[in-house]
């Protein structure tokens, strides 16, 4: 039985025993999703106090459309998807800037690593609490390109099921992460250099 088959099961398992009034079942539902909605909230939200509103919805939310889930996705993907839109609402409703608007998206090469933020930067970086530093330049993104980086590198999703989470293109999601390391890598070597390395 494959992994996705496994899951898919659990994910099953889990639903059925929520609508049938196990409260335990929802709990390891939230226990299972928390780091993924807290993850996708801190980086898109940057009031502290909204965060945990929008977390308590997203599980409201989650608990009243738990009937018509159709396992056509991870359960873990579907939670997602209401997060982000969640967070989306919250942004537009407050009027805050997802993402500024900018060029036509130029073509990428699909020999570039759109991976790589090393190219000579990991040894100038090297003994320079990269994490730390890191972790800083991404809480300066905009929220989109927070999210995706922290989805795919810290929640380790594919881009396919952060297109399906966000319901952008595929080719969109890879654009917009591209563009955030390269954002990264960008003020990183200019702060390390104005830092006189």
């Amino acid at each position: 039985m494959s992994n996705q088959t496994e899951n898919n099961l659990a994910d099953q398992r889990l639903v059925v025993a929520v609508l049938n009034g196990d409260r335990n079942a929802f709990a390891l539902i939230i226990k299972q999703s928390e780091g993924l909605v807290a993850q996708m909230t801190f980086k898109m939200i940057s009031s502290p106090g909204d965060r945990k509103d929008i977390a308590q919805d997203v599980y409201l939310k989650v608990f009243r459309n738990l009937p018509g889930f159709k396992f056509k996705s991870k359960l873990s993907t579907w939670i997602g998807q209401i997060t982000y839109n969640t967070c989306l609402h919250y942004l537009e409703k407050k009027k805050l800037v997802l993402l500024d608007t900018f060029e036509k998206d130029e073509e990428m090469s699909e020999e570039r690593n759109i991976g790589d933020l090393h190219n000579g930067t990991e040894e100038i970086l090297l003994g320079k609490e990269l994490a730390g530093i890191l972790n800083s330049e991404i809480d300066l993104l905009k929220p989109i390109y927070k999210t995706l980086v922290c989805l795919y590198h810290q929640e380790e999703l594919s881009y396919a099921e952060i297109a399906e989470i966000t319901s952008l293109p595929e080719g969109t999601v890879k654009n917009y992460i591209f563009r955030a390391r390269k954002i990264l890598k960008e003020n990183i070597l200019l702060k390390y250099k104005r830092n006189e390395l």
